[in-house]
């Protein structure tokens, strides 16, 4: 990091403690960062931009995850202010998931990099098969 960009950074920090420092090892913010970013965070971020899903639904749709792992991302979603859970007490009782209006922020953005990621899957493929026989 150039001087130039430390102090800058040192003054963003003074200006604003509050703010988080992502790239600062001890910064909370990295668990965030985790678990927006994780293999199920976004597809389940994404997932929520249609509408509220309910949790078999969201299991159906991100396919390859398991019940436990859902759970666990769901939770920490919540956790964050992602994700809103509301328990139904209907019979049979059933929980929906909902983004917050943060999380309707971060999963658009999201979506942006897993539409590029789609678009661009073609060229990614034949870089990686290039890669495998140049390693072989």
């Amino acid at each position: 990091m150039s001087s130039k960009s430390l102090r800058k950074t040192i003054q963003q920090m003074q200006q604003d403690p509050q703010r988080a420092q992502v790239m600062a090892a001890d910064c909370p913010s990295r668990a965030v960062l985790g678990h927006i970013t994780s293999r199920w965070g976004v597809l389940v971020l994404v997932m929520l931009l249609e509408r509220t899903h309910r949790f078999s639904e969201l299991r159906r749709a991100v396919g390859g995850v398991s019940e436990k792992m859902l759970a666990q991302t769901l939770d920490a979603l919540a956790y964050d202010g992602l994700v809103l859970r509301v328990a139904r007490q209907v019979v049979p009782p059933h929980v929906e998931y909902s983004l917050t209006p943060l999380g309707r922020e971060a999963a658009t953005r999201l979506e942006v990099l897993v539409d590029w990621i789609e678009d661009n899957f073609p060229l990614i493929h034949a870089a990686q098969k290039a890669a495998a026989l140049q390693a072989a």
